[in-house]
Parts: structure tokens; sequence; C-alpha cells
């Protein structure tokens, strides 16, 4: 006799399944797991991709619009009006300066790529968060994917680890499938990696369901998927079946779930990133892309400062400081900056001139980022915006030309098609070439 979970009452305790979950099967949520689509995953670059000189990609994503001038891209030389209330600091790349709240940042300057002529037209938040988060402007006919949707479409899960992760949440719509569906979207934390009981959701069996349970459920999924497999052969049925032998995997496997163990970092390495939300989140998407994770989203702070830049900027940028500067000398010590490319990003910059408020507004036309790793090249500067930041000088960055470089750096043919409701053919990147200037 079985109770209604289906244990039998017996001293032996050996489950049996119910006829409600028989009726059931192929429902992973008995298990109390919202993994969903993100492991019903297929892998290969087109023909056209090109031989990859990153493996994985970590992008850091400031929302809000963060200012150059307080930042990146100082303006020394220009009036006070628009050079705005904060000191600058000498980098290690000769004649180039950053913000004063970039002190580290600084000393690592010498690894990194600053673009300082990124460009595009959308001064509104919500589409200048597609733009650099999908490479594509918005359109009210398709929803576009973000290009870490695209990267698990075209590469595939590896390591029994999802191949895109949004570090905390995903943060935004436009960091999701749009029209590839629900199976490339990101794996999502659920929690903050700065809590001090940080836990990740859907890798740990839920209450009451020990691991030799999960392993019986998992047999009888088997069985039940035979034999309805036998009764019909389809393209779904194999699909779902490769969907749950991923999301039993994830799930089982001892080295994914210690991908997200934040707390076996020793002390004083989190304590060199910080132990604040900057810090732990990019350490811990250095774990993720050391144990094989191929996307990694993650955003920190609020940087749409109308008002009072000054203290807007010194509240949050010395913590982006800290961390970014030990993820990257991190990631180098450990001889993965070279195949991990590293890309800091906001969805515009600000205007010129400081405002009667002490602040700066949305301006898209010339903005600043930063990359590092990946094949790119290490202590240079690309472009420049004019003695005012009004508009770029030289080297105009676009979003599809950015987006172009990430997809060729990983070995994903930017050119190809792939194909939306309707059977409406849609190009990985539109009108956008490889900045070959920003290449090593």
């Amino acid at each position: 006799m079985t109770d209604r979970d289906g244990w039998c009452s017996s001293r032996e305790h050996v489950w049996r399944p119910s006829r409600r979950e028989f009726l059931h099967v192929g429902v992973l949520g008995s298990f109390g797991l919202t993994l969903g689509g993100l492991l019903r995953l297929q892998g290969a670059g087109g023909p056209g991709a090109k031989e990859p000189r990153a493996r994985s990609v970590i992008n850091i994503y400031l929302p809000g619009g963060m200012a150059a001038q307080e930042s990146w891209d100082p303006k020394l030389q220009a009036p006070i009006e628009y050079r705005g209330p904060l000191g600058t600091v000498k980098t290690k790349i000769e004649g180039v300066y950053f913000s004063e709240s970039l002190q580290r940042t600084a000393q690592i300057a010498d690894r990194l790529c600053i673009v300082r002529s990124m460009t595009h037209g959308e001064a509104d938040h919500d589409r200048g968060t597609h733009n650099m988060f999908t490479g594509y402007r918005p359109s009210p006919a398709i929803q576009y994917a973000s290009l870490g949707s695209v990267v698990s479409h075209e590469l595939g899960a590896r390591n029994d680890l999802p191949p895109y992760v949004c570090i905390p949440n995903q943060p935004t719509t436009f960091a999701g499938t749009g029209f590839l569906g629900s199976a490339y979207g990101p794996f999502s934390l659920g929690n903050d990696p700065a809590a001090k009981e940080f836990k990740v959701r859907d890798l740990t069996l839920p209450e009451g369901i020990n691991e030799k349970r999960f392993a019986s459920r998992k047999e009888m999924r088997a069985v039940v998927d035979a034999h309805f497999s036998a009764l019909e052969k389809s393209d779904l049925l194999d699909g779902m079946d490769s969907f749950y032998q991923r999301a039993y995997s994830m799930v089982s496997s001892e080295k994914a779930r210690a991908a997200f163990a934040i707390k076996d970092e020793p002390d004083k390495l989190r304590d060199d990133y910080g132990r604040n939300e900057a810090g732990q989140r990019m350490l811990l998407a250095r774990r993720l892309v050391e144990a094989g994770v191929r996307f990694v989203s993650l955003t920190y702070g609020g940087w749409d400062h109308h008002d009072n830049i000054k203290n807007g900027i010194t509240g949050q940028l010395p913590k982006f400081d800290q961390a970014f500067a030990a993820l990257i000398r991190d990631l180098d010590d450990r001889g993965l900056l070279d195949t991990t490319l590293v890309y800091v990003t906001s969805e515009f910059g600000r205007t010129p001139k400081i405002n009667a408020t002490g602040g700066r507004d949305h301006y898209p036309k010339v903005f600043s980022i930063v990359l590092a790793g990946g094949g790119v090249k290490r202590g240079y500067v690309h472009g420049a915006s004019d003695v005012t930041s009004g508009e770029p000088e030289s080297d105009p960055l676009t979003v599809p030309g950015l987006a172009a470089t990430i997809y060729s750096q990983l070995g994903i043919d930017f050119d190809k098609a792939l194909m939306a409701p309707g059977n409406r053919p849609v190009k990985i990147v539109k009108d956008g070439e490889v900045a070959a200037g920003l290449l090593a």
C-alpha cells in the first residue's frame, strides 16, 4: 500500500509511483523545480563560425546609464560645468586617466580595452537596455533574443551547467530569450551571493526528498518515457527526454552544484573582491565561467544620476572598482582571462553638461564601455569622444558592431539567420561588423 506521495508503508520504504504521478509524468514540478526549458539545449555554431578566442563571457551591466565623464573618460581640459565635480587618477596606460573613484582599476588598466566612442540613438531606459542586451533596436513586430540566449542556443550546455546565468536574477525581459523560446533563457539564482545564507534555488532537493528517493523518481521517469516513446516516436518526445536528462544531471551533479558554492572560496579572496553586492557577484561570475558556464550576466547598482552625481558615483563606484580590479587580476592569475571575454556596459551615457541639480541627463550619442580578455587588446583605448563628451571624435563603435565582435570571439557565425515564429529568418546580428581594432 502506498501513501499519497507514492511511498510504500512497508518497512522497506520502497517508493512506487502513484496513478496521479503517472498521469503527471513529464512534469518536473513534482520535485519543486523550475529549471524549465533552460536545460533543453542543443549546441553547434554554423559552418561560417570562426575558431573561438573566448570560451566564456562575463557581462557586467550597470543599469541606469553610467556617466563616462565620472568613470572611464574624464574631461581634464573641459570647463568645470562639463568636467564635473570629481577628480582623476592616472592609469597604467600612458597619458590615460580614470575618475578618482577607480583607483584600483587604474592599476590594472594595462589589462583592459577602454572604448570611449560607444554610440547609439536611444535615450529611453527601456530602449537603451534593449539595445545593449540584444544588439538590436526595439521593434513592435518581434522580441529579439539577448546575447546570452543566442549563445545558449548556438553553443549549448557544458559540464552539466546552464549555458546562460544571470546574477542575481534576470534584470529585464530584454535579457531573455525573445523569439527563441524559453528553452534558452537564463538560469537565475533567486538569491544574492552577498547574502549570508546564500543558496541557489533549484540546486537542492526539496524537503522530504532525499538522494535515494530522487534516484527512484528518475528511474520511474525513464521507464514511463520508454513506454510512451515506443507508442509515439516524435522529435518532441526526444527533446523532452533530453531536457529531463539535463535537469536531473544538473541537480545530481556535485560538480555543477559546487560551481555555485561561493562559501568555498578563501576568506582572503572574498575580502579582496569585497563583501558586498559588487564583490560577491563578480566572484561568483568567476567561479561559474571557471566551471564551464558560457555566458554570465550580472548587474550592480543604479546609475541614473539626474541629481547630485557626485554622491551617486562616490557611493557606488569604489565598490565596483575594488570588485572589478579583483576579478580581472583573479582571472589573469588563473590563466582564464585570455579565454574569458569580460565587458562592462550601461544603457547609455549622460549629457555633456552638468544640469541645474548637479546631475547629468540621458545621452546615447557617445559613452564608454570596457572590455578585457577573450582576445581583445590589453592596455588599449579605442576611439575618443570630443573635448566636452558631445559626440564621438574617432572610431565610433555601434551596438551591432559590439555584438558582432562578442559573437565572433566566441566562434559564433553572427551572419547566421535564426527562425522566428512564422518561419521568419532573423540574423543574429544585422548591419554589424567585427570591430577589428579592438582585437589583439
